[in-house]
């Protein structure tokens, strides 16, 4: 199995509800921020690594993300008659992905700052890790509604509380998701077996990430990026 992950995993599934009328007729990763669909935003960082592959879940929707990516080189995991959530949607993708430890993203948030992907995978050792999210603490967490997700040790093992938010990119192993007997799951259920091991943890992102999941988040989104600092 390899060590390092060089397959990469974006979320496109969602129904997007939050987004209202915004979704109606197109998918969220397909809605404009500064010109873009947001998941051109996240197709960026994930390339800019240079991962053998690149796959994306689809469900809602899923013509016009099939449109934008295909032409990209970024292989299709449809998931179909139900949405699988997050656990079940990577399971299904894995044939596409590999056997490795693979990079998840998902595709409704803005980043301001260094690649979360690079610095993942330099700070990534997977002799201590099973996971390892990046995290955003709350005061550079635009449009977050509500607490944070997490708490970090001094050496960057999580629990559950505290004000760092998970801004949605992770390198994390997959074996132990053939384990889980529900076909519809979270990966909150592999976070919390990781947990339970200590082998969950956190890398704290020094730039700034915006939350696109809701309408008033693009307005946030865009004065992100127009903005001069980090």
């Amino acid at each position: 199995m390899q060590r390092s992950p060089d397959a990469v995993m974006l979320f496109a599934a969602g129904f997007g509800t939050r987004m209202r009328e915004l979704t109606r007729d197109k998918p969220k990763p397909m809605i404009e921020v500064s010109g873009r669909p947001l998941i051109a935003h996240a197709l960026e960082l994930a390339q800019a690594i240079r991962p053998a592959r690149i796959v994306a879940n689809l469900h809602y929707k899923p013509e016009p993300l099939k449109a934008f990516l295909e032409p990209q080189n970024v292989r299709i995991s449809l998931e179909s008659p139900e949405i699988l959530d997050t656990g079940g949607g990577l399971r299904q993708a894995l044939p596409l992905l590999g056997d490795g430890p693979v990079f998840t993203m998902n595709t409704d948030a803005i980043w301001k700052g260094p690649n979360p992907l690079k610095l993942a995978l330099q700070a990534w050792d997977p002799d201590r890790m099973d996971a390892l999210l990046v995290c955003v603490p709350l005061e550079r967490a635009a449009g977050r509604t509500g607490g944070g997700d997490f708490a970090a040790d001094a050496e960057g093992r999580i629990s559950r509380g505290g004000k760092l938010v998970y801004g949605g990119v992770q390198i994390l192993k997959t074996q132990d998701l053939n384990q889980i007997e529900e076909q519809v799951f979270s990966l909150n259920v592999l976070w919390n077996r990781m947990a339970e091991a200590n082998r969950l943890f956190a890398l704290e992102y020094p730039g700034r990430w915006c939350d696109v999941g809701h309408p008033e988040g693009i307005t946030l989104a865009e004065d992100l990026i127009a903005a001069d600092d980090v």
